[in-house]
């Protein structure tokens, strides 16, 4: 018996177009906060704030997308939010203020909400069911890969051209993504129909809109994953300079996506072949080895064998948690489902790096590490509970 392919015309681009807007976005995540404290001479505080008014429009417009997908499809959907996303980048050429720039992050964090969640949701239709949990491994690749490739490319340009150029050439990529979402297919098209007849939109929106309860358990599982690892994208750098330890920090991404890039494919397997508990739980257990990893770091050797460990436990987890979102909801509600995980995801990384700020003042980097693992601990225990406790709908 032949498997059902996964790496088809279809699957290419989506996970293309997943790959340019996510480095476009982690480009500017890390290169605007620096850009507004040299150039305007904001504090610290208000160059934070670039990033979080982008996240806050994404948390608060990804609830909505689900039900926007539903009613306007989500290829529909898909070409006009990237041409939007595209649009937006050109326009910070032109911002000349800070007010400016932030009505402006605000207006792109909402089409850059739906447009990833049609990207990651016509990523679930379109791999096989039977390779569910490799296709969507092999997908959420590109935003792992996003988190080293925008932040190295983004601080790397401007330290040979202007900000002005950076983003026309980050432009180029968001481009590039228009035309290749036009080359997506819809694969559900045949579902409208049944979608339309089951869905019953009306003008006014329900709970039932907003969120798939069938995701709500694994995707709070999500905040609380997302939660633990924001401590690495906000401190990592920080804690690295407090060990000494700086020159090595700038390694620790391309060491967890290397890892992450290894073990996939194996896991991805593994994963469609015995289920998810076989594989989520290790790598649960991987996520928590690799923040005691961290905690006892001394060296660089230990610190980046941690960022390995990271890579394979956490860099495995999103993937293989929208897997189950999507396996255990309706087929024609899994734009609502990826919303739903998304919204929470994107929640957790919110208040983690907010929280845990707090936290660290009072604890440092080594106790916070120690908690986290014992945290992740807990959360594996949780999502046991959780896990047994729902049917499989779809």
């Amino acid at each position: 018996m032949t498997k059902e392919k996964i790496w088809t015309k279809n699957f290419i681009s989506i996970s293309l177009v997943n790959l340019f807007v996510f480095t476009t976005f982690y480009a500017l995540l890390t290169t605007l906060p620096l850009y507004v404290m040299e150039e305007w001479g904001v504090t610290e505080a208000k160059g934070g704030l670039v990033v979080t008014v982008m996240l806050l429009a994404a948390i608060v417009i990804r609830p909505l997308s689900g039900n926007i997908l539903s009613r306007f499809g989500k290829r529909k959907m898909l070409i006009l939010t990237v041409i939007l996303f595209a649009l937006s980048v050109i326009v910070y050429v032109f911002i000349q203020n800070f007010t400016g720039l932030l009505v402006l992050r605000f207006w792109h964090g909402i089409p850059f909400a739906i447009l990833t969640t049609a990207t990651s949701a016509l990523a679930a239709d379109i791999v096989p069911k039977t390779r569910r949990g490799e296709g969507l491994g092999y997908f959420t690749m590109s935003m792992n890969l996003a988190i080293v490739i925008g932040p190295f490319l983004g601080l790397t340009l401007t330290q040979f051209v202007t900000y002005k150029t950076m983003v026309i050439i980050l432009n180029i990529f968001t481009i590039i993504s228009v035309f290749l979402a036009l080359l997506v297919k819809d694969h559900h098209k045949a579902s409208k129909d049944i979608e339309m007849k089951e869905e019953k939109l009306t003008k006014k929106l329900s709970l039932q809109d907003l969120f798939e309860k069938n995701a709500l358990s694994t995707s709070f599982i999500g905040l609380l994953i997302s939660f633990a690892y924001s401590s690495i994208i906000s401190y990592i750098s920080v804690y690295a300079n407090d060990l000494g330890l700086s020159s090595a920090s700038s390694y620790f991404f391309l060491v967890f996506a290397l890892m992450m890039l290894i073990s996939r494919p194996y896991l991805g397997r593994w994963f469609d072949t015995y289920g998810a508990l076989p594989v989520i739980i290790p790598c649960m257990i991987l996520f928590a080895l690799g923040f005691v990893g961290l905690s006892l770091s001394t060296t660089a050797t230990l610190f980046l064998i941690s960022a390995g460990v990271i890579g394979i436990g956490y860099g495995s987890l999103l993937p293989f948690m929208l897997s189950v979102v999507v396996e255990r909801s309706p087929s024609h509600r899994s734009g609502h489902a990826t919303a739903t995980f998304f919204t929470l995801y994107d929640s957790g990384i919110a208040l983690g790096s907010f929280l845990l700020g707090i936290i660290v003042a009072h604890t440092g980097f080594v106790n916070l590490f120690f908690l986290l693992a014992g945290f992740v601990i807990m959360v594996t225990f949780l999502f046991l509970l959780l896990f047994k406790k729902q049917p499989k709908v779809s």
